[in-house]
């Protein structure tokens, strides 16, 4: 027997709530019912990603579509805890009302501040004060931001230690810093130790990841950006080979290599032509 549908005329939020109350339920979607907070992680990483694809398309619908399936993220979590009678979505939001408040007392309070640089300062330090308490033993680095990606984790923990000062001054130790770590995966490379090979691999990208930071970037939105172009430009490597009467099976790296080449050559007579 089919659920009734919750009205639309109830508050978008609260009609939303009783969708997942009902796919939850006994009579509800099997798929749904089977879901924990461990399982829907991956679920949550993957909308938040295609989230900022769509802030990075323009499209109004688009962003309204992704941010909606991101919303129903912290439903769906509210939900499964309070089955237990750990939380539900009104603690969450209760939460996250509280910290903004505490986090902004330029707004909420008496406290005096100007410009977005020094709300950040100030927001880190009341974070730090709210994660420590009184433990002496707190550390101004506790942990590895792990449950980020990996670029990601690695530009914050970056701009951490340069809080304290722990960070070249300019770009050149740093472009350097990405040759001597090279220079270590070709040393590695040739003594054929996998293990010591995939650690020099991990301190490249870190040195890549602290270039894309000193120079104003977001590491892991530039390898989606470059996710991106490999894939439109590989669209056109196909259709290249495809034109040309093979299959991508059957064409050589030289012919796909060529097409690539090409591809990258109308790519940049395009951009130059803007």
């Amino acid at each position: 027997m089919a659920h009734p549908i919750p009205s639309s005329k109830t508050p978008p939020i609260e009609r939303l709530r009783e969708i997942m109350h009902i796919l939850r339920a006994p009579g509800g979607c099997p798929w749904d019912a089977e879901q924990t907070h461990q399982s829907l992680v991956k679920h949550l990483i993957e909308e938040a990603y295609e989230v900022a694809e769509a802030i990075e398309g323009g499209d109004r619908n688009a962003i309204v579509d992704e941010l909606g399936d991101l919303l129903l993220q912290p439903v769906f979590h509210a939900e499964i805890a309070s089955e237990k009678g750990s939380f539900d979505l009104d603690d969450v939001a209760s939460a996250i009302c509280e910290k903004l408040i505490r986090r902004h007392p330029h707004v909420f309070g008496d406290a005096s501040i100007e410009g977005s640089e020094a709300v950040l300062t100030q927001w880190e330090k009341i974070k730090a004060t709210e994660k420590s308490g009184d433990d002496p033993k707190e550390r101004f680095i506790s942990k590895a931001n792990e449950g980020l990606p990996g670029l990601m984790a690695a530009q914050k923990l970056q701009s951490k230690a340069a809080k304290v000062g722990f960070d070249w001054p300019d770009l050149k130790p740093v472009v350097a810093k990405i040759h001597e770590e090279l220079d270590e995966v070709k040393e590695a490379l040739s003594e054929k130790a996998s293990d010591k090979i995939g650690e020099e691999i991990g301190d490249l990208l870190f040195a890549v990841v602290n270039l894309a930071r000193k120079t104003g970037h977001e590491a892991e939105l530039l390898i989606h950006q470059t996710n991106r172009k490999f894939v439109s430009r590989f669209h056109e490597v196909e259709d290249e080979i495809i034109e040309s009467g093979k299959s991508l099976e059957e064409a050589s790296l030289e012919e796909m290599d060529q097409a690539w080449n090409s591809a990258k050559s109308r790519e940049k007579s395009e951009e130059s032509g803007r």
